[in-house]
């Protein structure tokens, strides 16, 4: 069953490779930039939802922090597709949360876009490749051979009236790498849409820190509108695409 609760943490943990065996780098502590969903853009299927985060972290001092913001994402049936990155509030306020930027990409001319609300400014460039997803937004691999890692395939879940496949990913760090002096387990969890092609639902827990949870709502699944995907009158352009170099 789908927890209705959403709690967070900001911890990004990828896997390293030690001298015997594969092992996670030295943790980084909890996190303040905390990645959405990353929109794959595809063709054919249009949609805009709310993208709802929420961070609750414990330090070891015992202060405890709530955080929440939500987004916006979109995508045309020409695969187009809009994210954006909202400011994480303090639970307790209730105002919508403030833009910090947005992406608009177009897999059709591979033109990448970044809107700056702050200084009115649309830095483009032309990628040669689609966009890369955010650390932490998609499953990471690790080897199978990976004492410390485990996969669980949890079966299809429903959500906003799309059936879900999930899977949950955990990774033991070790006492004595896991500075705390105790055996570390991190746990992920993603929830796929294989109509929409994106994780609807992501959660993360690190025992050090906190939990994460990143949820898709209020999917919505008609062509959104265009001015969504256009740079807003009153923002500067720079193109920023590196000139070929002549050989």
């Amino acid at each position: 069953m789908l927890r209705s609760s959403l709690l967070a943490t900001a911890a990004l943990l990828t896997t390293a490779v030690s001298a015997q065996q594969p092992m996670p780098p030295d943790y980084r502590g909890p996190q303040t930039l905390i990645p959405g969903i990353y929109v794959t853009p595809i063709p054919n299927v249009p949609f805009s939802a709310n993208v709802e985060i929420v961070s609750h972290v414990k330090l070891d001092n015992g202060t405890e922090t709530i955080r929440t913001t939500t987004a916006k994402v979109a995508r045309l049936s020409s695969g187009k597709i809009r994210n954006e990155q909202r400011q994480m509030l303090p639970a307790t306020v209730k105002v919508e949360p403030a833009l910090l930027s947005a992406h608009i990409y177009d897999p059709q001319t591979r033109k990448s876009t970044f809107l700056n609300p702050a200084t009115h400014i649309a830095r483009e460039i032309i990628l040669s490749q689609p966009p890369r997803p955010a650390p932490n937004s998609v499953p990471q691999s690790a080897p199978s051979n990976n004492p410390n890692y485990r996969e669980e395939n949890l079966g299809t879940q429903e959500m906003d009236g799309l059936q879900l496949t999930g899977i949950r990913k955990v990774r033991t760090i070790p006492a004595q790498l896991s500075t705390t002096g105790k055996e570390v387990a991190i746990t992920d969890e993603y929830w796929y849409s294989p109509v929409l092609q994106i994780y609807m639902l992501i959660s993360h827990k690190d025992p050090r820190s906190g939990e994460q949870i990143v949820a898709v709502r209020n999917v919505d699944r008609h062509e959104p509108l265009q001015d969504l995907f256009e740079v807003p009158t009153g923002y500067k352009e720079v193109d920023e695409t590196p000139v070929a170099v002549a050989r």
